[in-house]
């Protein structure tokens, strides 16, 4: 997988931005008036594109080699919807945050995970952001998942990331696991600028966090009435969470 500094994949250090900060109601009222008004976006094949972000740090691998199992049945759910490109972003270690290119496949998709080992480090959830933002205005991206259980920056840069995010109309469907009540704040504001959705889950009860994911899959291709063609825990949540 190519480190994402590179032309097409590498997320660059953060730098500073002349972004609009998101800081009064005002404001982000506008953000969610704007993602409202745009609907998932679709390639010209008709394929919907969905990015994947995972925290790899620490002791985050068995969380891992369970999303390595659960991305297959998220582009089963995708395929009666027209499909699925699906991109994993992640960040390890110290100050390493990657993304691979899009995929069409289970197996391909599986492959580059595998060859992951979860390292310890202190989570760069402004960079993954960062990069959606770019992958936004390159590829029409609409929709992104993320998973992780802790938060370690600085909230209010994170707020406006998530802002830009919301103009360019991209969605947020933050997964928590754990109980932490910071991250949950946090996680669930994020969703809530871009118009998204926030779920808790427990890695140990591991076919809800499938049912989750693939709904997610299914929004990414098929848009809300996939959801509601779904009829499973896991979409009726994700509906829930996204307004009814």
């Amino acid at each position: 997988m190519a480190k994402t500094d590179d032309k097409n994949a590498h997320l660059p250090k953060a730098k500073e931005t002349v972004a609009p900060v998101v800081s009064d109601a005002d404001a982000v009222a506008r953000f969610l008036a704007a993602a409202r008004a745009m609907p998932p976006a679709r390639p010209a094949d008709g394929r919907g594109r969905l990015a994947f972000a995972l925290d790899a740090t620490g002791s985050r691998q068995p969380t891992w080699a369970l999303a390595c199992d659960i991305q297959a049945d998220m582009f089963a759910s995708a395929a009666a919807h027209g499909g699925l490109d699906m991109q994993i972003v992640y960040y390890r270690g110290q100050g390493e945050c990657r993304a691979s290119p899009f995929v069409t496949d289970a197996a391909t998709l599986g492959a580059l995970m595998r060859r992951i080992a979860c390292q310890g480090g202190l989570t760069q959830i402004h960079r993954v952001l960062e990069h959606l933002a770019r992958e936004a205005e390159r590829s029409g991206l609409r929709a992104a998942v993320f998973v992780g259980d802790a938060m370690e920056e600085d909230a209010a840069r994170l707020m406006e990331a998530a802002g830009q995010l919301a103009l360019r109309g991209v969605r947020l469907f933050m997964f928590q696991e754990g109980s932490d009540s910071r991250v949950e704040e946090v996680f669930r504001s994020l969703a809530d600028v871009t118009s998204g959705a926030y779920c808790r889950f427990d890695a140990r009860a591991p076919d809800e966090l499938r049912q989750l994911l693939s709904a997610v899959a299914a929004y990414a291709a098929g848009g809300r009435p996939a959801l509601i063609a779904r009829r499973d825990a896991g979409a009726r949540l994700l509906i829930a969470a996204l307004g009814g």
